[in-house]
């Protein structure tokens, strides 16, 4: 089951692809971890998914990622007078605290954070950005504002604020439950929405440990400010560019993506692009040429994975879609410009004795065209100090841990296999050459190079390098 290319596909699960039967189209299709979507379904549903999915693990005989994205806060505007509200340009309307069925002086919005935070002049922007209104004045419990672009509001359409800090967890009551609900299940990822600012993600840490890994979602300009910071508590990150775009100007979108990634691959921690990478395909078969060209993007810039939403989870095409990413993504890697721009986007070295060692491990097999890298690796570590050098040579993860060869589903150029322990440096060796060769990346008198950290069972500790001919 070994897949032809360096980038990982994350896939959506909803109506159109729940089935036992359609889940095991996607994984052959190109499927690497599914994503299972809190915002929408009930507990039980994804039971369900997640217990097929592991029976398919169990079937393919090969790891299989689930990821976990929680809803996060949902600032919504309340009931309206008749269900819709159009407003014009220029006129004056008024957001309240309470009430409920409100004409244009009494709009409810239920959120006294809102309330609290928002001073004159700064933006409402309404059902992602499709009506914005200007804040003129604030009273103890209502907000007036004036209309800039004009639009109709409906009940419980959505409420972004760019700029403005709230003070909310993004952890609500439901999503403590859900939370609970997945890592019970045994969840890989957990995705956390609406964070703004590292607390957020230390107060994740204490409720998950070392349960799941942590992908922060980066949907919010707050977030942006302290990037640096939230990068090195997560263990990955997400270019939720949805929610991003909505907050900050679209052009800035591409220039903050290619910044993440940048970051993340220094930080060494998996990034993936999210959002209306194919969505045309949720109603067609083939994608225009600008979103092939998004997912291209993506890859040049050393995205580790692309992710689908709706194109997977309600599209009339999942099966297609997943086909058609796996077609981008081989196709951009095989191109001849792909090394020298992946190579140029290389975010520098760290000046540690183990980000050396993973250095010299990727530019020793590519000088003697080794067939693999094999890392040893309890924690995935090694693996990802290797891949942050995007090497030519895939990446064989061996680690005795089950966790972690499925959340190796998500960094680029891996192929995790969950294997026995090791207690000796020849019994390494002899497992190294083994799996090599019954995995397919190499054949009698094929090179490989292994990295390890000795002594075994110590986590992060990579400081060994041996080439050796099978």
């Amino acid at each position: 089951m070994r897949r032809h290319r360096y980038a990982k596909i994350v896939a959506t699960v909803g109506p159109a692809s729940s089935s036992p039967e359609m889940l095991k189209a996607l994984f052959l299709a190109g499927v690497d971890t599914f994503r299972l979507n809190f915002s929408h379904g009930l507990q039980a549903d994804h039971a369900r998914v997640h217990a097929a999915i592991r029976a398919l693990e169990s079937e393919v005989g090969r790891p299989i990622g689930i990821l976990q994205d929680l809803q996060g806060p949902k600032i919504r505007v309340g009931t309206v007078l008749g269900g819709r509200l159009d407003l014009i340009a220029g006129e004056r309307v008024r957001f309240v605290l309470q009430g409920a069925e409100g004409a244009k002086d009494a709009i409810p919005l239920h959120h006294p954070e809102i309330f609290a935070a928002v001073v004159p002049g700064q933006d409402l922007l309404i059902d992602d950005g499709r009506v914005r209104v200007r804040v003129t004045g604030i009273e103890a419990a209502a907000i007036e504002a004036e209309v800039i672009t004009a639009g109709a509001i409906s009940n419980r359409k959505g409420v972004n604020l760019p700029g403005t800090l709230l003070d909310v967890s993004p952890l609500t009551p439901k999503d403590r439950a859900d939370l609970a609900f997945g890592l019970e299940l045994g969840v890989d990822w957990v995705a956390l929405s609406f964070v703004q600012k590292p607390s957020d993600v230390i107060e994740a840490r204490g409720l998950i440990g070392d349960r799941a890994g942590i992908m922060t979602k980066v949907e919010k300009p707050q977030a942006l400010e302290r990037i640096d910071d939230i990068i090195r508590l997560s263990d990955a990150v997400m270019v939720a560019r949805g929610d991003l775009g909505v907050e900050i100007p679209h052009e800035d979108v591409p220039g903050r993506q290619k910044e993440l990634i940048r970051a993340c691959r220094l930080a060494v921690k998996p990034v993936v692009v999210a959002t209306q990478m194919l969505d045309s395909m949720v109603s067609a078969p083939t994608p225009t040429r600008a979103e092939a060209s998004d997912v291209a993007t993506a890859i040049y810039d050393g995205a580790d994975a692309v992710m689908l939403s709706a194109e997977s989870a309600t599209g009339q095409y999942p099966v297609e879609t997943v086909a058609m990413m796996d077609r981008i993504i081989r196709s951009v890697e095989g191109h001849k410009l792909y090394r020298s721009i992946i190579a140029a986007t290389s975010p520098g070295e760290e000046e540690t004795p183990p980000h050396a060692v993973a250095t010299a491990t990727a530019t020793l097999a590519e000088a003697v065209h080794a067939t693999a890298i094999v890392t040893y690796t309890a924690s995935g570590t090694t693996a990802a100090r290797v891949a942050r050098k995007r090497p030519a040579v895939p990446i064989l993860a061996l680690t005795p841990n089950l966790d972690t060869s499925r959340r190796l589903c998500l960094l680029w150029g891996a192929h995790s296999v969950h294997t026995d322990d090791v207690d000796s440096y020849e019994e390494m060796t002899a497992k190294a050459c083994r799996h090599a060769q019954e995995e397919g990346f190499a054949k009698p008198n094929d090179a490989i190079v292994t990295a390890a950290g000795i002594p075994f069972h110590t986590t992060g500790n990579t400081n060994n390098i041996r080439l050796i001919q099978i």
